[in-house]
């Protein structure tokens, strides 16, 4: 199977945009940490080779990645607060995200290529959704490694602070290992009280 290409921003190229932005965000499905969404504008001329979905990358080639890409595109890195997450819903925050990660750019993309099927309210500029964006499209793979790894980072750093949760290895994810330390530790402040696992202990405790 083939990886991402330049498919779908020589298409907006050829309908007059100029600067095309890839979006993606990581950090729907963790129990804790916030949501954090990259958009990446990638130079034609000067693309690193070997992206690809994130997911598909190891951690050491996505660091490379990373680092290519800020070496040689235009990136906007954005994030939604647990706080945020529990008071919009998760995909209102991934939203919220992308929407600052695009603003985060300067100077400012003319057409977003959104991962997903859905494209946040309110952008203010055209966009367009790409099923799958991040095994299809360049400039939306790039953004999911950037996303991906700025938010591991941020996972390993509340490690250190609240040890035992694993989310130095597991980021927050409702691995067997977070859930028990949840049922043994408690909950944190950076656990999302919206999500069930950690809601039904905050309910069991009352």
């Amino acid at each position: 199977m083939t990886g991402p290409d330049f498919t779908h921003e020589t298409l907006a190229r050829s309908a007059g945009f100029t600067h095309i932005a890839g979006v993606d965000e990581v950090g729907r499905g963790p129990l804790a940490g916030p949501v954090t969404a990259a958009a990446v504008i990638l130079d034609p001329d000067t693309i690193p080779p070997g992206l690809n979905d994130s997911k598909k990358l190891s951690a050491g080639r996505r660091e490379a990645l990373f680092e290519a890409i800020l070496a040689c595109s235009r990136v906007g890195i954005a994030h939604a607060s647990v706080e945020e997450i529990d008071r919009l819903n998760i995909l209102r925050a991934a939203h919220l995200a992308m929407g600052r990660a695009i603003a985060a750019l300067c100077p400012p993309p003319d057409m977003a290529l959104i991962d997903g099927n859905l494209i946040p309210r309110g952008l203010p500029l055209a966009a367009r959704a790409v099923i799958r964006g991040d095994a299809a499209s360049l400039s939306i793979a790039a953004a999911s490694i950037v996303a991906k790894v700025t938010r591991d980072r941020i996972m390993r750093d509340l490690a250190q602070q609240f040890p035992g949760y694993g989310w130095e290895r597991n980021a927050g994810y409702p691995s067997k290992s977070h859930k028990q330390a949840l049922l043994d530790l408690g909950v944190t402040p950076h656990h999302r009280r919206s999500f069930r696992p950690v809601h039904n202990i905050l309910y069991q405790e009352k």
